[in-house]
């Protein structure tokens, strides 16, 4: 076991809850670690319920198209926790994680502390003592009492877009939930508003009135749409002809504008037409719609099928998903497989309807080593429920080679997409490229 991992696993022992909304704890810690998050580099805060990832992945590319330096901070991560800090453009070291989190859990000394706001303090003080030009932070869980909500000046915010997740935690409307995410506003603090329901966008605004944040709504401010093979943004500012998104789907044109939108409300002239374009066709963001190819689970498959991964894992994750996968279809027609995989605090069967129509078989599985895994015989009776055709397998390899057999039946040149959940897409990643995961993952990796 790696140094950090054996720290971290401690790390989990200090709150009886891996999830408490608070600002307290933090503010505490911060304090006797003397403050880092006083000594940030300029952030961009992003919250939102769907593409605050894909958000910050545009927004770091662009910024670095330009030559400059970005930290960049996500939850949760993947295969290792490495993969939620970024140093000026590189991940950081096990040596400096370990140095960080063994100085954070001293400072602490045994007090009462979620993982994530303790490992949130260890990335500030990564932030703070190593120079960079901005600092992208993505909240962890809704925005007011979110550990990452305690930087009083960023230089801009953003909320991607709203819906149904979290309930538990934020509001079982969303309007409730909106109003949490809006906590990240700031008086004075441009804020950049992604798409979202109507309801959602009154509560943003409601809040933003109250606290002085002025705003850029899409659809109203700035504009952003595929045109010609193509994207176009337009605000008060012109119109920016430009490439289309490296990341797929038609759900990235939205994110991408909220990553422009961003650009210009910093009023960076370092970060023009050119670096913006540049970032949105270098931009990467695993587990989004991500092709596999050439790793142990690819190689499984015949050679004209395709393998897919996406960690969406709500009812609107869902629905963009299969408008994705039908205009992948439209462009390349090919009988399409899913491997689905699922914990029990999201709607499976929501966001499983929208796929239902689109897929000619499933194979469910458990995700592994998850406390709250449905069981894959479970997800296989939603499935049937919804008139598709469904088996269970034993592990994602197993569920891979479940999938390579029933290609043969529909056709060696099938689509094969595994997909429901963050958690499942980290082991999908760990197998493919044969690597070891962080011994810290299920629900800790919040």
């Amino acid at each position: 076991m790696a140094v950090s991992d054996a720290i971290l696993t401690r790390l989990l022992q200090l709150h009886p809850k891996i999830i408490d909304l608070s600002l307290e704890r933090m503010q505490r810690l911060l304090a006797l670690l003397g403050h880092p998050e006083r000594q940030l580099p300029p952030v961009i805060h992003v919250a939102g319920t769907n593409g605050k990832g894909s958000t910050v992945a545009f927004a770091r590319a662009m910024i670095e198209a330009a030559g400059l330096k970005a930290h960049c901070y996500t939850s949760p991560h993947l295969v290792r926790f490495h993969e939620r800090i970024r140093l000026a453009g590189e991940l950081i070291s096990e040596a400096d994680l370990s140095a960080l989190l063994e100085e954070c859990e001293v400072a602490n000394g045994g007090e009462p502390i979620t993982f994530f706001e303790i490992t949130t303090a260890a990335a500030f003080l990564a932030f703070a003592r190593t120079p960079a030009d901005y600092l992208i932070l993505e909240v962890g869980l809704g925005g007011r009492l979110d550990a990452t909500n305690v930087i009083d000046q960023p230089r801009a915010t953003a909320i991607t877009s709203i819906g149904l997740d979290h309930q538990q935690f934020l509001g079982e409307t969303i309007e409730q939930i909106a109003r949490e995410k809006a906590g990240v506003l700031k008086r004075g603090i441009p804020a950049i508003i992604g798409r979202m329901p109507p309801e959602a966008r009154a509560a943003i605004e409601a809040v933003a009135e109250h606290v002085k944040a002025p705003l850029a709504i899409a659809g109203q401010d700035f504009d952003v749409f595929e045109q010609h093979g193509r994207l176009v943004f337009q605000d008060g500012d012109g119109l920016l002809d430009l490439p289309l998104p490296a990341l797929k789907g038609a759900h990235q044109i939205n994110n991408a504008g909220n990553a422009i939108a961003l650009m210009r409300a910093l009023g960076d002239d370092r970060i023009g037409e050119e670096q913006i374009a540049t970032g949105l066709t270098s931009a990467t963001w695993p587990a989004r719609l991500q092709r596999l190819k050439g790793g142990a689970l690819s190689n499984l498959l015949p050679p004209a099928s395709e393998l897919w991964l996406d960690g969406g894992h709500n009812a609107d994750a869902g629905v963009v998903l299969a408008e994705a996968l039908a205009a992948m279809a439209r462009k390349d027609s090919k009988p399409l497989l899913l491997i689905w995989g699922m914990l029990n605090t999201k709607d499976a069967s929501q966001f499983f309807r929208p796929l239902a129509q689109l897929a000619s078989h499933v194979v469910t599985l458990t995700v592994p080593g998850e406390p709250n895994a449905i069981p894959a015989e479970q997800l296989a009776e939603t499935v049937r429920a919804l008139d598709c055709a469904a088996t269970p397998a034993t592990s994602v390899e197993n569920a891979v080679r479940q999938a390579s057999e029933w290609v043969a039946q529909y056709g060696p040149a099938s689509r094969i997409l595994i997909c429901g959940s963050l958690y499942l897409a980290g082991h999908v990643l760990a197998a493919e490229e044969e690597t070891e995961m962080s011994a810290v993952s299920g629900v800790a990796r919040r």
